[in-house]
């Protein structure tokens, strides 16, 4: 049976912050595998591939029976899913790239995007995001101009497709008095059709892209929609692994808030 639907986890070894960060153990377990386990609890997806350039993480995924392609080296984790696509016999209709970081992704957040995918078969490209309250846009306001880079804003329009994302706070809150301002927070987490994202490797990186250094500005800057889903953590806690700090604070959140899914 071909594949119809399937996630890559792009999980690159020398990164300049963590470099290994892949094999890294968090609360005895390693960070591919966790993110792994929560992507084989996807419905309506036909397989599961680590996507990697380094020997070791290969030899550690396939212990514990993980299916892994090797490709080599890209300039983001987008260009190096598609590359390992041209190992795989039969094209899939939907490719979803879950960043092998993504210690804390939900998987009820991954499986609206592949849900929302399978109903609308017109959507190109689908991406998620949180409604943001007041006080969670204010402490992450505050955050940034302290000079932390992390977290990114996305605006829609009535229907829900990305207009721009940006590091910075947008859109402005100039309206205290509104009620539910649209103040959505993106989630690094990406289904694609193949079409479009073999047309997203063709094209150059763009003004945008390289200013903000958000690689889905190449999409918009070249008029290509993106349809952003809403979706609730449901009170655990968006984080991911970008450097060795990272490590105990999302330790602690585990201990505190309990494991996504059974390891």
């Amino acid at each position: 049976m071909p594949n119809k639907n399937i996630i890559v986890i792009p999980a690159r070894y020398h990164s300049s912050r963590f470099p290994g960060k892949p094999l890294t153990l968090i609360n005895g377990h390693s960070l591919i595998y966790r993110v792994w386990s929560i992507a084989k609890t996807i419905k309506e997806v036909d397989e599961v591939y680590i996507v990697t350039d380094h020997e070791a993480i290969q030899r550690h995924a396939s212990g514990f029976a993980a299916k892994v392609l090797m490709t080599g080296d890209h300039r983001n984790g987008t260009e190096r899913s598609f590359a390992a696509l041209s190992l795989i016999k039969t094209k899939p209709d939907i490719i979803l790239n879950l960043q092998g970081d993504a210690v804390l992704m939900p998987p009820w957040v991954i499986q609206a995007l592949i849900d929302i995918m399978i109903a609308n078969p017109k959507l190109e490209i689908t991406t998620p995001a949180t409604l943001m309250s007041r006080k969670s846009y204010s402490l992450m306001q505050k955050a940034k101009l302290k000079g932390e880079v992390g977290g990114t804003m996305v605006v829609c329009d009535k229907d829900l497709n990305a207009l721009y994302f940006s590091k910075s706070m947008i859109p402005y809150l100039r309206n205290t008095q509104m009620e539910s301002p649209p103040l959505y927070r993106h989630i690094g987490l990406y289904a694609y059709r193949y079409p479009a994202l073999e047309k997203y490797v063709s094209l150059q990186p763009t003004p945008l892209e390289k200013l903000e250094g958000l690689e889905q500005l190449r999409v918009l800057e070249n008029a290509k929609p993106i349809r952003v889903v809403l979706v609730d953590y449901k009170g655990y806690t968006h984080a991911s692994i970008d450097s060795p700090e990272d490590v105990i604070r999302v330790e602690r959140l585990i201990e505190t808030q309990g494991e996504l899914v059974p390891l």
